[in-house]
């Protein structure tokens, strides 16, 4: 079954990213996770100041605001989809995730599948 894992970091009052890992944690855990053969797909996605938001109003009207969605003391830093057999595994490999530590946060799901 296919999991996607959202890595969600803390952000410090100065809206840096919290953490308690270094590079070097996050190139072994993508080593790791690639090597054991559960890796799908992944990405880190560029600084949350580059995001923006899009929103249809009830005219059906396009409105584009730029920054993240809300104000808020968690960003999406980025993603893993994981194929492995249960949720449990799929928790084990989230709680491995550098970005679990320090204040992040994994938030796990599981991928539909409306196929059959």
């Amino acid at each position: 079954m296919k999991y996607l894992m959202l890595i969600n970091a803390h952000l410090d009052a100065d809206g840096e990213a919290m953490g308690g890992c270094t590079p070097e944690d996050w190139q072994l855990f993508d080593k790791t996770i690639k090597d054991s053969g559960v890796y799908v797909s992944g990405n880190a996605l560029a600084d949350f100041t580059t995001a923006t938001t899009v929103r249809v109003d009830d005219r059906g009207e396009r409105v584009v605001t730029d920054g993240p969605f809300a104000e808020s003391r968690e960003v999406l830093g980025g993603y893993f989809v994981v194929d492995v057999p249960d949720l449990d595994v799929a928790l084990d490999w989230a709680a491995r995730c550098p970005g679990s530590r320090g204040g992040g946060s994994i938030v796990v799901r599981p991928i539909a599948d409306f196929a059959g």
